[in-house]
């Protein structure tokens, strides 16, 4: 008959499902077991408002019994409410601190009526032993105690009683973890540090366009058999210099610094489920996206996942690896749902805080993983603030990628690109900014159509994936490389990174740093699957031709340009579209076939060359890119061209002329009359003059870029 919530600590809403009047006397409201007196009702067509004399206690689960039905009112509204974070908001710092003489422990949840620590000094549950439990106090909300021992070396949960239950969980703020991320450690963070590693100095960039994001998998860089790699799936694995595959040719991170990107962007590498991958032996291949706990390294890609030092310890080695070679590292991470939302600790130690729910108790849904995170609730979104500055600060990294970016508000996406910036060194912050189903209102979800409330925050641009290879969800969709017609105006949207450069104020993007400009990543078909889906008929070498066009259009438009490992010699996973759980032979970087499509793997490297030293491709406002940048009018059908002029955003060459042919036959071009130098083509791509023109036209080949200078 009705749904009930409670909106404030004296007001409760029913939500009719069939309509009804109802008086005083025919409600009873009971709340633990008390019974609050009824003040006041407000019948409206679909709701009623219950005003009480008496204040609702949030530690005790409330019913509402009208007409021989009983619901549970659930606390959704009330949690985003000013009265409530007056009372019970708290920004002392949460989790465990150590120290010789003393350890501090702070956990919060207004919620629970009793917490103990439980400590133990074992990492692992499935060995037996009594933990040693000691009470703690709470303070509005927040529990806290304070050990006069050494504890280094222990292990801690809290064991946490809330309405009725009580469940052993793991604190949200451990930093350190045992076996399979189950009990949070006690450790001395000055242990974990590699010799230099607090001195260290990272590679800086002086506007986030100059990025080149490379998108790998700490597991899948290195497991190929002929990786050359040691430490094969491990962050040690990634962190290892001059590995070569039998061929000769360079692996892991030897090529990855051959390429010559700037940043590396690793897949998920906090804990995440032990059931998707079980540390113990992590034979069975997860992505990761399905978090755990969000503020400690992932132990299967530690040498020893029972030593809770050890995984922090290696993955600094690697940054600080990364580091040494002139590499940025930015970090995927999930804040936007989790694994299991029955087992989740946030839900033990606060039920219903920490997650959406519709009116009726059940799960809101937007990332089609059972859950969705509220983080536009204050200690939600202040979670995700300090997590991410956390892994900032005591690793060193230089950017996040957020999964699933939309389903949060735009105040905490802010609120991130705002601590991130107290660092005071460039800090990349972008995400999927997908417009998805969740329970927050259109206005405030943080994707795309947002992207002007959220400035210097990117967006995965899909306007350019689809319109280059087609749609992601069609996969026999052709696009502009691999033959689709009549797409030339919107790749032109796509050269000028989706901006507002025709002044009709329409655009996706406010500046070009917002624009995340892929063709493929780990999601949905590679592009080499999906061009052989597209095009079946095609040859190989036309299928290549378009491979390589592709990203040519990617890493000579505006924007930040970011590519899937492995597309640079032709990455494929058999035609399987969502390898989240496939095996690793299916996800691996197969170094096999980069001897395979050497010639693609050059193309690629001398893409990224013309890009990283020529500052025309990385204009920095609308302005820049409507003063520089001017397209060639009377172009032949499926071709694109564009002039970067007079020298643009301070580039070394004058003008610079890009063509893209997506037509299967060569095809002449008017340009503007002078002596021109090629240092692109079909199949060369660098800085060097590969041949002199003194014309005013040129003869673009069949799917293939040209770039010329003068």
């Amino acid at each position: 008959m009705f749904n009930a919530e409670v909106t404030k600590f004296n007001e409760i809403k029913l939500h009719l499902i069939e309509q009804v009047n109802l008086s005083s006397n025919e409600i009873i409201i009971k709340n633990g077991d008390k019974y609050p007196k009824i003040n006041e009702i407000q019948n409206n067509n679909n709701s009623i408002i219950i005003k009480l004399n008496d204040e609702i206690n949030i530690k005790h689960d409330c019913y509402i019994t009208c007409k021989n039905v009983t619901v549970k009112a659930i606390y959704r509204e009330i949690f985003n409410t000013e009265a409530f974070n007056m009372r019970y908001f708290t920004d002392l710092e949460l989790g465990n601190f150590y120290s010789e003489d003393n350890t501090n422990f702070r956990v919060w949840s207004p919620a629970a009526e009793k917490i103990d620590l439980l400590l133990y000094k074992n990492c692992d549950p499935e060995i037996k032993e009594d933990p040693v439990r000691l009470s703690m106090k709470e303070d509005n909300g927040l529990w806290s105690l304070n050990v006069n021992e050494n504890l280094k070396g222990l292990f801690y949960t809290y064991e946490v009683t809330v309405y009725g239950q009580t469940k052993e969980a793991v604190d949200p703020y451990a930093k350190a973890l045992g076996i399979n991320g189950l009990r949070g450690a006690i450790i001395d963070f000055n242990d974990t540090n590699p010799e230099g590693f607090l001195n260290h100095q990272a590679p800086r960039i002086e506007n986030f366009t100059e990025a080149i994001i490379y998108e790998t998998s700490i597991r899948d860089i290195s497991t190929h058999p002929d990786s050359g790699v040691k430490s094969k799936g491990k962050f040690l694995g990634l962190a290892e210099e001059n590995t070569k595959s039998s061929k000769g040719l360079s692996t892991a991170l030897n090529h990855i610094l051959e390429m010559g990107v700037t940043h590396v962007q690793l897949m998920p590498m906090y804990d995440f489920s032990y059931v998707s991958t079980n540390e113990r032996n992590s034979v069975k291949y997860n992505w990761g996206y399905d978090p755990q706990n969000y503020n400690a390294p992932e132990g299967s890609y530690s040498t020893n996942p029972y030593d809770p030092i050890a995984r922090i310890y290696e993955l600094k080695i690697l940054v600080q690896a990364l580091h040494k070679n002139n590499l940025c590292v930015n970090m995927d991470v999930v804040y936007n749902h989790v694994f299991n939302l029955e087992t989740e600790n946030l839900e033990r130690i606060f039920p219903g805080y920490y997650f959406r729910f519709f009116e009726d108790g059940k799960a809101s849904n937007g990332s089609g993983c059972s859950n969705d995170t509220a983080s536009e609730r204050l200690m939600m979104r202040r979670f995700i603030v300090d997590s991410v500055y956390c892994w900032a600060q005591e690793y060193h990294l230089d950017g996040f990628r957020f999964d699933l970016m939309g389903l949060h508000d735009v105040t905490t996406m802010n609120a991130v690109r705002e601590k991130l910036n107290t660092l005071e060194r460039p800090m990349m912050l972008y995400g999927e900014g997908w417009i998805l189903g969740t329970m927050l209102s259109d206005d405030i979800k943080a994707n795309q159509q947002n992207a002007n409330k959220m400035p210097h925050i990117g967006h995965f641009n899909d306007t350019i994936r689809n319109t280059v290879r087609g749609s992601v969800f069609i996969k026999e969709e052709k696009g502009f490389a691999s033959g689709m017609e009549n797409m030339e105006e919107t790749v032109q949207y796509c050269v000028v990174g989706c901006t507002d450069y025709t002044g009709n104020g329409n655009s996706l993007f406010k500046s070009p740093d917002q624009a995340i400009n892929y063709v493929s990543a780990h999601d949905n078909n590679t592009l080499w699957d999906k061009l052989k889906f597209s095009n079946p008929e095609d040859s190989e070498e036309n299928l290549k031709s378009m491979q390589k066009l592709s990203n040519a259009i990617v890493l000579t438009s505006q924007g930040i340009p970011f590519l899937h490992s492995g597309v640079e010699f032709c990455r494929t996973k058999y035609g399987i579209e969502d390898s989240v759980r496939s095996e690793d032979h299916i996800n691996w970087m197969d170094w096999d076939r980069k001897a395979q499509y050497i010639d693609v793997t050059k193309y690629y490297m001398g893409l990224i060359k013309l890009r990283k030293e020529h500052n025309a491709f990385k204009m920095n406002n609308v302005e820049q890119i409507k003063n520089h940048l001017e397209f060639l009018p009377d172009m032949p059908k499926n071709t694109v061209g564009f002039i970067l002029k007079n020298y643009a955003n301070g580039d070394s060459w004058k003008d610079i002329i890009v063509i893209y042919n997506a037509g299967k036959e060569a095809v002449s071009i008017n340009i503007p009359e002078g002596t021109w130098n090629v240092v692109v083509d079909k199949n060369s791509a660098g800085v060097e003059a590969l041949r002199n023109l003194n014309t005013n036209a040129i003869t673009v080949e069949s799917i293939s870029m040209t770039v010329i200078y003068r």
